[in-house]
């Protein structure tokens, strides 16, 4: 099936990494115009590169221009937009009509792409949008599977839908308690994500708290997981299937650019629930949040909100990137905790993952040890094979 999977990057080594594990597009963010503010981004110098590297390997380079734009927020665009043209960006992904007919005046080679920040949710949406001549809608997320099937059976514009990563408590990411509250404007990329914040109930004079104080309260939204709903995407053929996540490690985009990656490749080879299942369980070792499936089958209730957790579900199983390999024994850079004798696995983009039993554990001044314990410092094992620099390294769960 030919559909492209599209994943984010926050930096060149994740866009490496994303292409690496089979990615056909990455998203990413320059220094402005673009959400997610405080995120690293990216210099004109670094989008040049990832063109570069994306066109390389025969795959695309998408970059968001997608902030809320006020008067002063034009400063610059035209600028900004033809210097993305001449580099040979694929695609901007724009919320703003505006700045998308502007791209489409200046710069004729990119196509413009309409961000879910739109909510575009029917088809007289997309026939305006493709008047103006735009080229791709990505749907809003409050979109259920048969309204995704509609919009895609009328053949008006190509179809974006998101499959994986944050969710918003508000329409589309749309957001104005982040601005209220700390005058970090969600929709201008300085989203405080106040949803995830501890609350008490007061009374109305904010005098006394009456909630129990044992029992805080938060209202963010799970993550969304397409996975149960992937094959029938697929029968549907929309143009492209979203990861979220641009702020995200290089091992979460790793995990979870892999997971799909599988399920697209061997979506017609294998018994389906036993697929669901096996990419559920890959997804499951990224370090996320917990999940759910939006609203592709029903209205969200209750259970897809975390009332009373902060990141409930993140877990700790990424341990390590090998970095050098010497004769024998390999080199690993520490991010989480384990110990002679943990069950470790590794993989790549090259191989199938291999697990193994640490033995010989020794830190830098080659001393041994039993516990790797430090963040990014390095660490030796006796090498297992194959072995790649670069490959990542997590704990298996008993």
């Amino acid at each position: 099936m030919s559909v492209e999977l599209l994943a984010p990057a926050g930096d060149l080594l994740r866009l490496k990494v994303a292409f690496d594990f089979g990615a056909d597009a990455v998203f990413i963010g320059g220094k402005a115009f673009s959400l997610r503010a405080r995120a690293s981004n990216f210099t004109m110098d670094d989008i040049q590169q990832g063109v570069n590297i994306a066109h390389a390997r025969g795959k695309k380079l998408f970059v968001t221009v997608n902030i809320v734009p006020h008067e002063d927020n034009f400063e610059g665009i035209e600028q900004y937009l033809t210097q993305l043209n001449a580099m040979g960006v694929d695609a901007i992904i724009v919320a703003s009509i505006a700045m998308g007919k502007i791209s489409k005046r200046i710069a004729p080679n990119m196509e413009v792409h309409i961000s879910t920040q739109v909510s575009a949710a029917n088809e007289h949406a997309l026939r305006f949008y493709k008047s103006l001549g735009f080229d791709r809608v990505v749907l809003a997320r409050e979109c259920s599977l048969d309204d995704v099937r509609t919009m895609v059976n009328l053949n008006i514009l190509p179809i974006e839908v998101f499959i994986h990563g944050g969710m918003c408590v508000n329409v589309s990411g749309r957001c104005t308690l982040s601005n209220h509250m700390s005058l970090r404007d969600a929709n201008r990329g300085g989203c405080a994500q106040s949803c995830r914040w501890r609350y008490e109930l007061m009374t109305l004079d904010e005098q006394t708290i009456i909630s129990n104080p044992n029992l805080t309260f938060t209202m963010s939204s799970k993550d969304l997981n397409a996975t149960p709903h992937l094959k029938e995407l697929l029968e549907m053929n929309v143009a492209s299937l979203k990861i979220e996540g641009r702020m995200k490690s290089e091992y979460y985009v790793a995990t979870i650019v892999n997971a799909y990656r599988h399920f697209i490749d061997h979506v017609d080879e294998l018994d389906e629930d036993n697929h669901v299942a096996s990419t559920l369980v890959e997804l499951s070792k990224a370090a996320s949040r917990a999940t759910f499936d939006g609203f592709y089958k029903t209205l969200p209730h209750s259970s897809s909100i975390l009332y009373g957790i902060n990141g409930g579900g993140i877990n700790q199983d990424f341990v390590g990137v090998v970095r050098k390999i010497e004769g024998d024994r390999m080199w690993v850079e520490v991010r989480n905790v384990f110990n002679d004798q943990d069950v470790l696995e590794v993989f790549g983009p090259n191989h199938e993952n291999r697990q193994w039993t640490v033995s010989d554990l020794k830190n830098e001044d080659e001393e041994s040890i039993t516990r790797a314990y430090q963040p990014m410092s390095w660490v030796s094992m006796p090498c297992i094979h194959p072995i790649e620099i670069d490959e990542f390294i997590r704990k298996v769960t008993p």
